[in-house]
């Protein structure tokens, strides 16, 4: 028991972690790392792991900017020829197998055994961890259409935006908002890799307004509630802006369903929706207040 409930506490702490650190998010519009995108699978077996594994890999595919979806033991690893690098870090999965055991006095008409299912902790490794292995391919890249309107309002926020890597996210401490190349864009089934990249911006852009300087909504200690609260209003935010640039010609099914997920996250809070689309807008009012034209 003491085993089974200390491989799911770690397993739970590091869910917990990648969704305070953005992993939540219900589809992204870019090439995120392949391991994210595809069901994990092992090395040896080119088996698809199954159950809370699928998940527990995400998380740590994500976590680590992994882009292969290919895991497997260290001895896994190296009997397929890869070796994995000194320093490198496991993963932890869980495997349930079933015990029996004599019951100690049976009562009529039960079986003079019972069944337990027991988990236990093993410990896989990436294909990015060693060497020896060749990572997948990425999908092939679409083209981005520059905006030029869209182009003038996000450069007179004034914002700092950088670009790189696999994530999007604002950081409040240094001010600054992180995107992905704009050549990883992939779109999804209801929006252009084009719009993708605008909305995903403007989402950024809501954040940047919860900045202490502008209308200071990160005063109040981070926790998960409000972690989902801002994600929340940050969606809503980005909805109302693709709306009034004219981004998309209607609300995306990806808006929604962004906030269905954080709805979600936050347990059915029926006035959550309400609270957000206020703070939404007075962040969207934000942005539109520091484009020249605006009276």
């Amino acid at each position: 028991m003491s085993q089974r409930m200390d491989v799911h506490e770690q397993i739970t702490n590091r869910i917990v972690e990648a969704i305070e650190k953005g992993a939540g998010e219900f589809k992204l519009p870019w090439h995120r790392p392949a391991a994210s995108l595809e069901r994990p699978v092992n090395i040896q077996s080119g088996n698809a792991y199954r159950g809370i594994n699928v998940v527990t890999l995400w998380v740590e595919a994500q976590l680590k900017n992994y882009a292969t979806p290919v895991w497997g033991t260290y001895k896994q690893m190296q009997e397929k020829g890869c070796q994995v690098r000194k320093g490198e870090k496991a993963s932890m999965i869980v495997f349930y197998k079933e015990l029996e055991f004599a019951r100690d006095e049976p009562q009529e008409g039960e079986d003079d055994t019972r069944s337990v299912w027991m988990a236990r902790g093993y410990w896989v490794f990436n294909a990015e961890q060693t060497d020896g292995y060749t990572p997948v391919e990425r999908p092939p890249v679409q083209p981005i259409e520059r905006n030029a309107r869209l182009d003038t309002f996000i450069a007179n926020t004034g914002a700092d935006i950088r670009y790189g890597g696999h994530s999007a996210y604002y950081r409040p401490s240094e001010d600054y908002i992180q995107m992905p190349d704009e050549g990883v864009f992939t779109g999804t089934d209801t929006s252009s890799a084009t719009e993708a990249m605008y909305a995903t911006v403007l989402h950024e852009l809501s954040h940047l307004t919860g900045h202490k300087s502008r209308l200071d909504r990160f005063s109040v200690p981070r926790s998960r509630e409000s972690t989902a609260r801002e994600e929340l209003l940050a969606e809503l935010s980005a909805a109302f802006l693709c709306a009034d640039l004219g981004v998309t010609p209607h609300l995306r099914d990806d808006h929604a369903q962004y906030v269905q997920h954080w709805l979600e996250a936050m347990r059915g809070d029926k006035r959550a929706i309400f609270q957000a689309a206020a703070g939404a807008n007075r962040a969207a009012e934000w942005l539109h207040s520091k484009q020249p034209d605006t009276p």
